[in-house]
């Protein structure tokens, strides 16, 4: 602890008159990263604690889910790297093949031009070209939210570095028989002409039609099936009809076969039992190249699966008149048809059902069979299963779990090519004679081979993030320190897609390697999701959405921070508005306001005097302090930032400002000893409020701490260890009661119609027996209580009753109230109160409406007749005891 400055009230001068977080933070920040506070240093003696930046895409920006996390991951990174850690947060950004392809495309179109024209090399250099001059937006904006990132080691998945790792890991895989090429039903965007991994489809409630259609013969007597679909183009990939093969209507017709409407080809009739024969007919049309269930049905049985559709969804090799024909377009002249034949059964319209589409470019995605690159995902899933089922990785919350198990133990195959030009490309060449060769980063591919042209999944890159970062494939020194990392910090909502991918790999680069099973985190704490005021998700259909640099301009980067993290909970959303960012700017002027005040009247951070000669209020503000270091370590250790904001907020609002702060303008006038250690204590409990707040607002935090330690910074302070001191039972019970009496005596006078600032002459009956005689001089100036004159006379009294014995307060309020005003003021008080308890006691005997409410809005009025009725018997009790005056 170092010694007070000679004249702390001259730090009050160093800081502003108001605290306008727009003329400080940018340039606060910016001296923290030009005096290193957040470069790791991997030949460090400290034990290493890291995290890595879910690296967000090169084309995007900050939104509320990001300041989230992002807060998130500095508040952990910031109390660990003050508790003597050496602390790498590992930034970068993803480089986003279909995103920013189809940035640079748009761009391009601008001038009536398609990446074709430039071809594929141009074309690269011109997304690179994009990449240095507009990408990264995000990474300013990170600046401005505090984040306390090692921009020295700052990555990006096409570097060289993280290139040669995607291509190490392939071959890896590819030599292990874990990488393969088959045709598979996948998810392709007919816009973007690629395969799109399933977090890219977003699925949306769309008005359809659901047509049932008659397949065979027309006439009754024939066999026939009735279909129902509402993608009638699909038909013309059709290769059989199926049924449950214990459905006794079609018993008779299972393997025959059955005249095709269009194509004029009989097509099987199968059974399985994936069929469900109470759904619709019981019959289902099976296209196995367009349809994910009937592709698995056509495995089973071993069908044809023609593609009818192109890259653009168009329609081809029908060999009918809807060749050419757009997809939507041939749905209805398909129908239309046969509709004329007399085949359509059946038209349901509107028909709303769900349908995936593309996120990127917004249109209706088309299962569709192709030739792609896959990962054989068993072992590798079963291993990331293991991991937490074994503790090796443990989810926050546990809540999450059988989440994580039911997604990885039951993975498919994971495709991981793209027909795309943007990206890392697939290593696999071509032989003139049909050779196939994957080619190590180190290696060469024989003259006149050509290479794959496809590039592969972005999530492959950047399920290598951990490690990749940190110089895998080689034993760089920053792996060695900074690898397994500590802590993933993630929303729930992506677990399946990012989470599990960086498990997988990571479990095999360790088995392949020979090492011990190295998990790429040891904690993934699973945040929830960012939602309105009303509860309602954000995004930007609704208008809901709320641009977090917005917040900053309005309130500041803490109070936007504060906000987010007051309500993050292991797993659990939050909503956010205004008034909640209001209420955190609020309170970090208060903080601002207190230190200041705490200044000008001479507080310093020193030694603590000896417990022995400090007041009841002294030891009581030292011990909740201890107590609140204890609740806060252990919410952070348990990733329950909510719980630990809500202690430091209540301690440093409601027992710091509304009690101690009052406490020590008393304690200032008491004499020159205890005015001093007042000084000292005021100072060392504000210094360490803020250092126990300094990872969820850094800002003010360091403008405070530094005023009053004049010390260099609060980033690199040592965190608030345990004081050792016992806690003073007997001192915090007095001052619960003399809180408790002044409070009661505080809502009396504001009964009696006395002003706040109002003195009134009182007396105290039974102070002695209560063991507050230490607290009546505070008891008298919190509640503006003045010495009683020798013509006292009580006209107005009132007793609390405290733990050794009960306190009676006689005040002569006589010449202090307009008795007439306030009666006035009471009867209408009442009135109201008398309406609301009426209005209240209808609605509970209303019979039609108890059966109708539901229970929360019962209760609620249940609460409100409660109050009503204390209301009317406090305020008539009032008027009563003011009779006829």
């Amino acid at each position: 602890m170092t010694s007070a400055a000679p004249d702390p009230r001259s730090r009050a001068e160093s800081l502003p008159k108001n605290w306008d977080p727009s003329a400080v933070e940018m340039r606060m920040y910016q001296g923290w990263v030009d005096a290193g506070y957040f470069t790791a240093d991997a030949t460090s003696d400290k034990p290493a604690y890291s995290i890595v930046l879910p690296p967000p895409n090169v084309t995007g920006s900050l939104h509320m889910g990001h300041a989230l996390n992002h807060t998130i991951m500095d508040m952990l990174t910031r109390r660990k790297r003050m508790q003597g850690f050496e602390v790498l947060w590992q930034p970068g950004m993803d480089h986003a093949g279909i995103a920013t392809q189809t940035v640079v495309e748009k761009q391009l179109a601008v001038d009536g031009k398609t990446k074709e024209d430039f071809g594929r090399e141009l074309f690269i250099d011109k997304v690179w070209d994009w990449k240095h001059d507009s990408g990264g937006t995000i990474q300013a904006q990170m600046r401005r939210i505090g984040d306390g990132v090692d921009w020295s080691r700052d990555r990006f998945t096409m570097d060289d570095g993280l290139s040669r790792a995607v291509q190490t890991i392939f071959k890896k895989l590819f030599d292990k028989g874990l990488i393969y090429r088959a045709e598979r039903l996948v998810n392709w965007s007919p816009e973007l002409k690629t395969a799109i991994s399933d977090i890219e489809v977003k699925y949306e409630d769309v008005e359809g039609e659901l047509v049932s259609l008659r397949y065979g013969s027309l006439d009754d007597d024939e066999p026939h099936v009735i279909v129902a679909t509402t993608r009638v183009e699909t038909m013309l990939g059709d290769t059989a009809v199926a049924v449950h093969p214990d459905d006794p209507r079609y018993q008779s017709i299972i393997g025959t076969t059955m005249y095709h409407p269009i194509t004029g080809r009989q097509i099987p009739i199968i059974g399985d039992d994936y069929v469900d024969p109470e759904f619709g007919s019981g019959a289902v049309k099976i296209t196995p190249a367009h349809d994910p269930n009937d592709f698995e049905m056509g495995v089973r049985h071993s069908l044809p699966m023609p593609s009818i559709m192109d890259e653009q969804a168009r329609i081809v090799n029908t060999g009918t008149e809807f060749d050419g024909m757009d997809r939507f377009e041939a749905r209805v002249k398909i129908r239309e048809r046969l509709a004329e034949e007399g085949r359509v059964v059946a038209e349901k319209r509107p028909y709303l059902h769900s349908v995936g589409h593309s996120e990127r470019s917004g249109e209706a995605i088309e299962p569709r069979l192709s030739l792609q690159w896959f990962v054989k995902v068993e072992s590798l899933s079963k291993a990331a299963g293991d991991a937490v089922r074994n503790g090796h990785t443990t989810i926050h919350p546990a809540s999450l779990e059988p989440r994580w198990f039911a997604w990885v133990d039951n993975m498919h195959d994971w495709c991981i090519s793209r027909q795309l030009w943007w990206g890392h490309r697939i290593p696999i060449w071509y032989g003139p004679e049909g050779e196939v060769a994957c080619i190590g980063p180190d290696e060469t591919a024989p003259e006149g081979w050509e290479q794959d042209p496809d590039v592969l999944d972005t999530w492959f890159s950047s399920a290598l993030w951990p490690f990749s970062t940190l110089g895998w494939p080689d034993k760089t020194p920053e792996l060695q320190k900074f690898y397994p990392t500590d802590v993933l910090s993630t929303g729930y909502d992506i677990i399946f897609f990012w989470v599990a991918r960086m498990m997988m790999f990571a479990l095999f680069v360790a088995e392949d390697e020979s090492s011990a099973p190295q998990v790429p985190f040891s904690d993934v704490f699973l945040h929830g999701l960012i939602r309105d005021q009303f509860g309602k998700k954000m995004s930007k259909s609704r208008g809901n959405g709320i641009d977090p640099l917005d917040w900053v301009d309005l309130y500041g980067a803490d109070a936007l921070r504060f906000t987010l993290a007051r309500g993050a909970q292991p797993g659990s959303d939050l909503s956010v508005g205004e008034s909640q960012a209001s209420a955190s700017r609020n309170f970090v002027t208060k903080l601002f306001n207190a230190t200041k005040f705490a200044l000008m009247n001479g507080a310093a951070v020193g030694e603590l005097p000896e417990r022995a000669s400090l007041t009841d209020a002294d030891r009581w503000i030292l011990d909740r302090l201890e107590e609140v270091r204890a609740e806060i370590d252990s919410a952070f250790d348990s990733y329950e930032f909510g719980k630990a904001c809500e202690s430091l907020y209540h301690y440093a609002w409601d027992e710091v400002c509304d009690w101690y702060l009052e406490l020590a303008k008393v304690q200032f006038g008491a004499g020159d000893a205890v005015a001093a250690n007042t000084r000292v204590v005021l100072g060392v409990v504000l210094a360490r409020l803020l250092e126990l707040l300094h990872p969820v607002i850094p800002f003010i935090t360091e403008a405070l701490w530094k005023a009053l330690t004049e010390q260099e910074s609060i980033v690199t302070t040592a965190w608030p260890q345990a004081s050792g001191v016992a806690t003073d039972v007997a001192a915090a019970q007095r001052i619960s009661d003399m809180q408790k009496l002044i409070t009661e005596i505080r809502r009396f006078r504001s009964d009696q119609g006395l002003k706040d600032k109002q003195k009134v002459a009182a007396r105290l009956i039974g102070i002695d027996d209560a063991d507050l005689v230490a607290q009546q001089p505070a008891v008298a100036t919190l509640a503006q209580l003045t010495e009683p004159a020798d013509d006292f006379a009580a006209t107005a009294s009132l007793e609390v009753r405290l733990t050794k014995a009960t306190v009676t307060v006689e005040l002569d309020t006589s010449g202090t109230v307009d008795i007439a005003a306030e009666r006035r003021r009471l009867e209408k008080e009442l009135a109201a109160a008398e309406k609301e308890l009426a209005g209240c006691t209808a609605k509970l005997s209303n019979d039609a409406f108890l059966a109708k409410a539901p229970d929360a809005v019962v209760d609620k009025i249940k609460a409100r007749k409660q109050f009503a009725d204390e209301e009317v018997q406090r305020v008539g009790a009032r008027l009563s005891d003011m009779g006829d005056k």
